[in-house]
């Protein structure tokens, strides 16, 4: 098949344009997760881990998965929902990796949230309407602990993450607790929160890696939220805005500097590193390359 010039300048920079180092980590050595042993065990009901993935990132998951269950020590229960375009090799591939997991097909989901939300047309609509919906409208209705830790697919762990494990592990503590965004990145502002519902808004919310406890993911909180005028913004910040006035009408603090988003090179100590779409290239170029020179892709 001939390509015009203009096409393959155009895959050229898809492929190298973030450097070859990118590229040997994103296509040569991101593949080898697959080839790592299972993490089996996964019965820790303290605390449930529940993740979104799509057949764009869904070996993303299997490292971000593989790294926290490696640094934690804990075998949280685990369950994996996808957005409707994974296929049967993708599912085949995570339910090898994470036998004890369960999975939550969009299909199954679609029929199961609708019912539970009859009664709330306004969080109805927004989850027939915006993929990213599903981390807050199912989550909570497929939660059995009443802990919810939430996790990204572009969150990689490099030792234990302490203050996060404390937080989950103690069952005095009750305010929801997520990593600080770069900046904010919500779809409200904190004046109109505070005016119209007396809380404060943690306006550098960001719902990629956290602890939510499963009372403050309420259907009526939500329908209530979402009618404050202009919320329906930009498209993946909605999910995060309902998290973030969730939280904070439940209760709720940040993690400390050290689990902050940041866009620099470098991890300096830090136990784990969110990255957002403007760093993901460093995900494969750092993440993946630390991650393996510490033996991640041992295969026993």
């Amino acid at each position: 098949m001939n390509l015009r010039p203009g096409v393959l300048l155009l895959k050229f920079k898809q492929k190298f344009g973030k450097g070859l180092s990118v590229a040997w980590y994103r296509d040569v050595v991101r593949p080898k997760i697959l080839e790592t042993p299972p993490v089996t065990g996964l019965d820790n009901g303290d605390a449930e881990i529940h993740v979104l993935t799509s057949r764009q990132d869904w070996m993303n998951l299997i490292w971000t998965l593989k790294s926290f269950y490696r640094c934690s020590e804990k075998p949280y229960r685990l369950v994996i929902h996808e957005d409707g375009s994974l296929t049967g090799k993708e599912w085949a591939q995570l339910k090898k990796h994470f036998p004890d997991a369960s999975f939550v097909e969009r299909k199954e989901a679609d029929v199961k949230v609708a019912k539970a939300l009859q009664d709330f047309p306004k969080a109805l609509h927004f989850r027939q309407t915006n993929a990213l919906s599903l981390k807050i409208m199912d989550f909570p209705l497929y939660l059995q602990s009443e802990r919810l830790i939430l996790l990204d697919s572009d969150v990689l762990f490099y030792r234990r993450p302490a203050v996060l494990m404390d937080r989950i592990e103690d069952g005095s503590y009750k305010l929801n607790t997520v990593n600080r965004d770069v900046e904010g990145a919500l779809t409200v502002d904190a004046k109109t929160v505070e005016k119209l519902y007396g809380f404060r808004l943690l306006e550098c919310y960001n719902s990629g890696l956290g602890l939510i406890q499963k009372g403050s993911l309420r259907y009526d909180w939500m329908e209530e939220f979402l009618g404050i005028p202009g919320i329906i913004g930009h498209w993946w910040r909605i999910e995060q805005t309902l998290f973030a006035l969730c939280s904070c009408r439940y209760g709720a603090e940040l993690l400390p500097e050290e689990y902050d988003v940041y866009l620099g090179k470098g991890l300096g100590n830090r136990p784990s590193r969110h990255y957002v779409g403007a760093v993901r290239h460093l995900m494969y170029s750092e993440g993946m390359r630390k991650l393996s020179a510490d033996g991640i892709l041992k295969r026993g």
